[in-house]
């Protein structure tokens, strides 16, 4: 007779308070909760990419841009203020989630008004969208700071600067005025991200796990390139209706070879590269803006260098304007990654900074004198070649490296 075995099962209570997580925590990694909160994430950065470009192809560069900006702004700082906290604070239990699902639900609004963000230039769904973010992450810190007396300085300081910061944000979403909202953006902005340098000047010392820190940035950066990909994908499908020419061939590989390439000198130079300290914290988390920003841009750029060359609607994109899409962003975040990646013991960062933004200069020339297709060529090229630079003298470090320690163990 075959052994009968008591399965029990162990639950959980529903509430076990907000965590303090150890920060040393080994295999510490991405949990499925966090997996599908940057899902939501995927339907705003793809509403942004496509209005981004659409707004190339109706010559509204300048708004659009500055639209682009601003609603990436938000995305970000959503999903950045949410993944430090969890580092710190994912307790896993029934009221985590269930605010982590107001968070989603708030992405998700905004994600909705995009669209009208940019073609009739009215902010208030994505403000309402941004402001159920907010006051789920506001729910949060209270929790945080019943919960961990040791901490309850920051987390009381971090509820009340984001709930200040909302109010000022819920005066622009009754008049719905684009010219207020366009002169109170950058000091709402600034309030914004002074409000965690304010919390952490409690001295609660690092309460983040590098490591989970890194991965999560990673798994947004391939989010976005994703989304990057699939927007440059669309634009050469219907770009190829008419036919396939030399031009959308060209556009169609320099885009893969700049895609693959920001995805290996992203990994090779910031993927496992957590911020141990406080300085380094904020400069890795604010400067990874610019790094999704200019990712998410670049789809844009090569759904538009795509339109460009196929050339079917009655007003044609400005070559330029199509070439400079896709140079400008890449550029940015050539240097924005070279600069994040800076270390003070870190021998090769100067020469990083230096050849990545001599690359990103040549890019740029490229956009302004060169067709779409010959633009994003040349830009691929660039990019290749990047990749070839870093992966040798990553080869050379790894020999002498060996070298040293041969010659170590020799020794003893």
């Amino acid at each position: 007779m075959a052994d009968e075995r008591l399965v029990v099962t162990v639950g959980r209570p529903w509430s076990r308070g907000a965590a303090l997580r150890d920060p040393a925590e080994a295999h510490r990694a991405a949990t499925p909760l966090e997996l599908f909160f940057d899902l939501c994430f995927v339907v705003a950065v793809a509403q942004l990419t496509v209005r981004l470009e659409h707004a190339y192809a109706t010559h509204h560069v300048g708004s659009g841009i500055i639209s682009f900006l601003m609603l990436m702004f938000a995305i970000w700082w959503a999903w950045m203020n949410f993944t430090w906290f969890a580092t710190a604070h994912d307790s896993d239990d029934v009221p985590y989630r269930l605010l982590t699902l107001l968070q989603m639900a708030g992405v998700l609004i905004l994600a909705s008004g995009v669209e009208a963000a940019f073609d009739e230039e009215t902010y208030r769904i994505v403000v309402v969208g941004y402001m159920v973010m907010r006051i789920g992450l506001v729910a949060q810190w209270l929790r945080v700071a019943r919960s961990q007396p040791s901490i309850r300085v920051r987390a009381h300081r971090y509820a009340l600067g984001i709930g200040l910061v909302q109010v000022g944000w819920l005066a622009l979403v009754v008049p719905d005025s684009i010219t207020a909202f366009k002169i109170a953006f950058l000091p709402l902005i600034l309030c914004e991200v002074l409000v965690p340098i304010w919390a952490e000047r409690a001295g609660a010392g690092v309460l983040w796990h590098a490591e989970h820190i890194a991965e999560r940035y990673g798994l947004f950066a391939l989010i976005i390139l994703g989304e990057s990909i699939l927007a440059a994908t669309v634009a050469v499908k219907d770009a190829t209706d008419g036919g396939v020419s030399a031009a959308i061939i060209t556009v169609a590989a320099g885009g893969l070879v700049i895609a693959f390439a920001c995805w290996w000198l992203y990994f090779d130079t910031l993927g496992g590269d957590g911020p141990e300290d406080q300085v380094r914290a904020f400069t890795w988390g604010y400067g990874h803006y610019v790094v999704f920003g200019a990712l998410a841009a670049v789809g844009g750029g090569l759904a538009t260098a795509a339109a460009a060359v196929a050339d079917h609607g009655d007003h044609p994109i400005p070559e330029r304007t199509a070439s400079l899409a896709v140079a400008v962003p890449l550029a940015l975040f050539l240097i924005a990654v070279a600069a994040i990646a800076l270390r003070a013991k870190d021998n090769c960062g100067p020469r990083r900074l230096r050849d990545w933004t001599i690359a990103a200069a040549v890019i740029v020339v490229a956009g302004l004198f060169l067709p779409p297709a010959g633009a994003t060529a040349a830009a691929g090229v660039v990019a290749g070649v990047l990749v070839t630079v870093e992966t040798v003298a990553a080869h050379r470090r790894y020999r002498a490296a060996g070298s040293v320690g041969d010659e170590a163990g020799a020794a003893r």
